[in-house]
């Protein structure tokens, strides 16, 4: 990315994926009225500690890099509702998001989760969660805390039990199958709890049977 580009300070929407870029450069924070950033399918190893400057960023997508982190300084970006960072080399959520609050939108798919902090229950207003395809072992049941989620999707990581709390998530409607549809997205994990009679119930069945467990 030329640095080059900082000239253009009304920039509202940058759009660089699929470029090769190995870097972002520190001069993105000088474009103050940023409110997209498309830079997936990149090579991106890093996030820039200046892209925190970009307070009106609200739209932010980092999706297929090699990213392992975020820095502290993106906690700034108070107005990002949707956040997108699948399929990179993330072993946890950045400390960051969990300061994000008003995120509706987060895709962590496709990187090494192996837990999601209890932390995740201060993004209240998210709708959508994505953490398919990691290693994660349980779900905390301050997930059930964000009762606004239409969409959940936990499929295809290690998770073996339902936090019993789930059924307080009333906004999704199904057991899900289609990547695309809302509801909830867990059939593909080994679960030992609740058994497989139950889940072929739906949705209605699986709550019903966290109640009175």
């Amino acid at each position: 990315m030329p640095s080059t580009l900082v000239v253009l300070q009304n920039l509202v929407v940058l759009n660089l994926w699929g470029n090769h870029l190995s870097s972002l450069p520190a001069e993105i924070g000088q474009l103050k009225k940023l409110r997209v950033l498309f830079a997936y399918r990149n090579r991106l190893t890093e996030v820039p500690v200046e892209l925190g400057l970009c307070t009106k960023l609200e739209v932010l997508s980092l999706a297929n890099n090699q990213i392992n982190t975020l820095p502290a300084s993106l906690s700034a970006l108070a107005c990002l509702r949707k956040l997108n960072l699948s399929h990179n080399c993330i072993s946890h959520i950045p400390a960051c998001v969990y300061t994000m609050k008003s995120l509706v939108f987060l895709h962590m798919a496709c990187n090494q989760l192996e837990n999601i902090a209890d932390q995740i229950q201060v993004l209240v207003d998210l709708k959508i969660l994505i953490v398919e395809g990691n290693c994660i072992h349980s779900l905390p049941r301050t997930l059930c805390f964000l009762t606004k989620l239409e969409l959940l999707n936990v499929d295809f990581n290690d998770i073996q039990n339902v936090p019993a709390e789930m059924f307080k998530l009333r906004r999704l409607e199904k057991l899900a199958c289609h990547p695309l549809d809302k509801g909830l997205h867990i059939l593909h994990n080994p679960l030992l709890k609740p058994i497989k009679e139950v889940l072929e119930g739906g949705l209605t069945a699986l709550y019903n049977y966290l109640k009175s467990s």
